[in-house]
């Protein structure tokens, strides 16, 4: 039978088998960054999005300098991401509402953030348990693996969420997210990956 604790047992050994990474959500120096790196990872390797917001950050580090800048200048440097032409311009509108908006300080409920172009709810969440906040975002791994293990039983963001948030004490919500995708990013051969879940799956 599944429990939340067996739930708690195979998280823990989710931990175990995955390289050393940066996400790209982390160690940026502030949270400004870290946003702006969440909203280009969104469809693109984390190892992409960290060296392309190097390059960015350099000549716009903050909401200000972005917010002036042209779609042309950040095409330029972010072209290597994903969707790079509507991401060049909802950071420097995301920039623009920040700065003009909300006294250039990131909000931190994620009511707020999604109202922030280019920040949907897992941009938000991801950017929330970044900080410390008790959240859970939803991507193609955390879809993936626990759809496969059993957690949930849907392909709905929203859904999953909820349903992870159920499973897990609120102290280990931010944990999700990050241990899920260091796992699925360090076996990127899905017969690899599926037959270490097999493994963890007969964890009670």
């Amino acid at each position: 039978m599944f429990s939340r604790a067996t739930a708690l047992k195979q998280l823990e050994e989710l931990k175990k088998d995955v390289k050393e990474m940066r996400l790209a959500a982390e160690d940026w120096p502030t949270e400004f960054q870290t946003l702006i790196s969440i909203i280009l990872s969104a469809r693109t390797r984390d190892e992409t999005t960290i060296e392309v917001c190097k390059k960015l950050f350099q000549k716009f580090p903050t909401a200000e300098s972005l917010s002036n800048a042209s779609v042309g200048d950040v095409e330029k440097i972010i072209y290597p991401v994903n969707f790079f032409q509507n991401k060049s311009k909802n950071i420097i509108d995301c920039a623009k509402k920040i700065l003009n908006e909300l006294g250039n300080k990131i909000p931190h409920s994620i009511e707020k953030l999604i109202t922030l172009p280019g920040v949907g709810r897992k941009t938000a969440n991801v950017f929330l348990s970044a900080y410390g906040s008790d959240a859970v975002g939803v991507d193609t791994h955390v879809t993936h693996i626990s759809n496969y293990l059993g957690w949930v039983n849907s392909d709905k963001p929203e859904l999953i969420e909820r349903t992870l948030k159920e499973i897990f004490p609120k102290e280990k919500w931010s944990e999700v997210n990050p241990t899920l995708v260091r796992f699925g990013k360090s076996h990127t051969s899905r017969v690899e990956e599926n037959k270490l879940l097999d493994k963890i799956k007969k964890i009670e």
